[in-house]
């Protein structure tokens, strides 16, 4: 499939509240297309010492590339941990090269890979991957937090993705000794908050994702995020937000909860079994869960139609282990923010 073109410039004005939505187009996708596809990946840095990658990021990336070849992607979502241990050091890391553009190599993967920061990447230098937004031709990550915006093709239907820092909302958080986030951040963490609450209530998107990477809820060992589910949480069930994305619990959830769809996706460079927290969700909620280290990773497929969204989680083994669908959002209810 032919790659798309970022034509138009990415809404990524976090502070200044009130400006144009603008859109990113997906040119040259074919005249018989009428969905945008896209992959989602998380916690999938590798190692800080040779041979850079592990086996589960290798087989993952592979399968990447067949999926994306197969089923379509226009682009792809990085979910943060995006390198192991401690981030990168500047611009010209080499962790770059060894984690991420010789891993990462299919064609059908040469597409605009959107990004955000995990814990990991924040014990390192964050504005350094920022930054290599200008060296990579695929590595888009103008902000800590952005907005992108994308009509269905062939459609007057919309997507809007807002892809937030976690980190700089909640806190930071040593994995190593299974701790919660530390924070807020203050004034930054409140920034992004208005930022994201203004997006939300504006938003007449036909489907509306938000992307991080703490989970709202999970039953892995991190658990829900407390931060999430106090902050984050009530504006997402408020202006009924499709689905939200993450990572840091390395392995491959699909949790339902309001309306909303939650969907996990750390499974990019370890697989964890862990399910101390399945207490700790609402009841039913959870839809799938798998942490086996025989599915050597994977990662969510979605197809976003005039109507539907489809989510498919595909382990890296090469088959498909679970599916959902959500409808479009149903813009006739009345926003209390437009009448305060």
């Amino acid at each position: 499939m032919a790659a798309p073109l970022l034509t138009v410039l990415l809404a990524v004005l976090p502070v200044t509240l009130c400006y144009p939505t603008s859109y990113v187009d997906l040119e040259g996708i074919g005249s018989n297309r009428s969905s945008i596809r896209f992959l989602a990946l998380g916690d999938w840095g590798g190692l800080p010492y040779p041979p850079y990658i592990t086996p589960i990021e290798k087989a993952t990336a592979v399968e990447m590339g067949r999926v994306a070849e197969n089923m379509g992607a226009d682009f792809i979502l990085a979910l943060g941990d995006n390198f192991y241990y401690k981030g990168v050091t500047d611009v010209n890391d080499p962790r770059f090269e060894e984690t991420f553009e010789r891993v990462y190599t299919a064609k059908s993967l040469y597409v605009p890979w959107f990004v955000v920061a995990g814990n990991h990447d924040h014990a390192g230098n964050v504005q350094a991957q920022i930054d290599y937004t200008k060296v990579s031709k695929r590595w888009q990550f103008p902000y800590y937090y952005y907005e992108l915006n994308f009509r269905i093709p062939q459609t007057d239907s919309t997507v809007t993705i807002l892809m937030l820092d976690t980190v700089l909302l909640c806190g930071k958080t040593d994995d190593f000794l299974n701790e919660k986030p530390r924070g807020p951040h203050g004034t930054l963490a409140n920034q992004q908050l208005a930022w994201l609450q203004d997006r939300l209530a504006r938003s007449k998107a036909d489907f509306l994702l938000v992307a991080g990477h703490y989970p709202v809820w999970s039953i892995s060992e991190h658990g829900p995020t407390d931060c999430l589910l106090k902050k984050l949480r009530p504006l997402l069930v408020k202006y009924k937000a499709t689905a939200y994305f993450c990572g840091h619990d390395h392995n491959l959830q699909y949790l339902k909860e309001s309306g909303i769809g939650y969907v996990v996706s750390g499974a990019g460079n370890f697989m964890d079994p862990d399910v101390r927290h399945r207490k700790h969700v609402p009841h039913n909620s959870l839809k799938f869960f798998t942490g086996k280290a025989s599915t050597l990773g994977g990662f969510a497929h979605v197809e976003i139609t005039k109507k539907k969204m489809t989510m498919t989680f595909i382990q890296a083994r090469g088959t498909s282990l679970y599916q959902a669908v959500l409808p479009k959002r149903d813009l006739d209810f009345d926003r209390v923010a437009d009448s305060e």
